[in-house]
């Protein structure tokens, strides 16, 4: 199982770290508003992102994902994410 750290770099960018079979490293940005439209404002940023990168780890390696995006581009890949990131997040 993979271990996911989130360290916030300022209001809106994160850096993630991955470590599983290689360690990567990923830039994600989340604007507040964004936060609150799939979060409902529940649990914290980072909590939001972990999640988020929970859901892309049971679909593919952490060396796919992109090593900088913005949250809602998950969207684009996997049109499930906003309903299942809400349930995971019990919105």
């Amino acid at each position: 199982m993979a271990e996911i750290g989130v360290v916030k770099k300022d209001e809106d960018t994160f850096e993630v770290t991955v470590q599983a079979n290689r360690t990567t490293t990923h830039k994600v940005s989340l604007s507040e508003a964004c936060y609150k439209e799939l979060a409902g404002g529940k649990g914290t940023k980072e909590g939001l992102i972990q999640a988020s990168f929970e859901f892309l780890l049971e679909r593919e390696s952490n060396s796919s994902i992109l090593s900088q995006f913005g949250l809602p581009v998950i969207g684009r890949y996997f049109p499930e994410y906003e309903r299942s990131i809400r349930g995971r997040l019990g919105v």
